[in-house]
């Protein structure tokens, strides 16, 4: 069995689920790298990120690039001498930084692969109705949610539920479908199944454009953008007096 020496990479909510599963099952995290503080409100107070306030509540290192490709950050990572890396909610990694770790790189995302990659798939899989979803593990390569699958974990969506609703269910489907993927990485049992190619539905990103409601849609399509809006970005409309 292989000591794992971890690496975590994640900002929102959604990563700090994961984390704190890998904290309690007393893997060896060496660092925690997160977004950087960002200005918010009149006052333009830093804001840290969800994953940095867990982090430094329990004493973890961490680091808050703002380039990846940085020398100094390249540097620093490297001196770790983490083996894996983790990676929920981030960012796209260059090559250089997914390939660092001798046991790779492994990402934990919020659908079905290869449904849904992108940036909103749990959203999506409400928008479009389905009745299924999961979480996907799989290992970095040079495209987005593209890599070999190590594990998948379905679960079915209710009628009524809402995507933030749907969230929280998949932040815990995903703490234990990571879990088992690093007992298979530390044991030496991981097999990967290649992607297809092909895509047949994708996680766009949201904007002001796909969140307005269109009344000339089936009623059912427009409860189905209200509720997969909600709580966030949320759906909206404009009356006209």
């Amino acid at each position: 069995m292989e000591k794992l020496r971890i690496i975590f990479m994640g900002t929102p909510d959604f990563a700090v689920g994961i984390l704190d599963t890998i904290y309690n099952n007393n893997y060896e995290i060496a660092a925690v790298v997160t977004a950087p503080d960002k200005p918010a409100g009149r006052g333009q107070k830093l804001n840290q990120s969800a994953v940095k306030i867990y982090a430094q509540e329990k004493n973890l290192k961490v680091l808050q690039p703002t380039n990846l490709k940085s020398e100094d950050f390249l540097a620093e990572l490297a001196a770790l001498n983490a083996n894996l890396q983790i990676v929920v909610a981030f960012r796209m990694l260059p090559k250089m930084v997914w390939q660092m770790p001798k046991l790779g790189t492994f990402n934990l995302h919020a659908s079905l692969l290869p449904d849904y990659r992108g940036a909103a798939p749990i959203n999506w899989a409400i928008i479009n109705g389905e009745e299924k979803t999961g979480v996907s593990t799989f290992f970095i390569d040079e495209k987005i949610d593209t890599g070999a699958i190590i594990l998948k974990k379905e679960t079915d969506i209710s009628e009524t539920e809402t995507a933030g609703e749907l969230h929280d269910r998949l932040m815990h489907l995903g703490a234990e479908t990571v879990v088992e993927t690093l007992k298979l990485i530390e044991t030496n049992l991981v097999k990967t199944t290649i992607q297809p190619a092909e895509e047949t539905k994708t996680a766009y990103k949201l904007n002001r454009d796909n969140c307005k409601i269109d009344f000339n849609k089936p009623s059912k399509d427009v409860y189905n953008l209200i509720r997969g809006l909600n709580p966030y970005p949320s759906a909206y409309t404009i009356l006209i007096d």
